[in-house]
């Protein structure tokens, strides 16, 4: 894996939406750290996180964290946990996971080990309704 230039952060990529103030942005940044070492593998000019809140504090609350990065397809996580805190570390968490799922899917592909193994498939070319010998050295 090759280092970016430009790493993308929690702190230089957030954005409060509807429902936080600029005010609560630094707290929320310092929850959404842990995140940071999964964003150093995109550009900071081609990453944007988008956190708001629907109904802060209330019964029904629902809080939406959005990741955008380019050349991939929007990332949205919710959580309607009732403790904002905890409903901040639960799209946190969530968006961690399927950043990691989503760079799994793509990582097989240029893993020539992984080719090679058969992982990805059935790479064998004998007919359906063929036998094929154990030993093909016995063939």
């Amino acid at each position: 894996m090759s280092a970016v230039a430009n790493p993308a952060t929690v702190a230089g990529c957030l954005r409060v939406g509807a429902g936080f103030s600029q005010g609560d942005r630094n707290w929320i940044a310092e929850r959404f750290a842990p995140l940071d070492a999964r964003l150093a593998t995109f550009h900071a000019d081609a990453t944007e996180l988008e956190v708001s809140v629907k109904n802060r504090e209330a019964r029904g609350q629902k809080v939406t964290l959005e990741c955008w990065v380019a050349g991939r397809q929007k990332i949205v996580t919710t959580s309607s946990e009732e403790d904002l805190h905890a409903a901040l570390s639960d799209v946190r968490d969530d968006l961690r996971r399927r950043l990691n799922d989503a760079k799994t899917r793509q990582e097989p592909r240029h893993n020539k080990h992984l080719r090679d193994e058969g992982h990805l498939g059935n790479t064998s070319t004998a007919d359906p309704g063929q036998e094929v010998p154990a030993d093909p050295a016995t063939a």
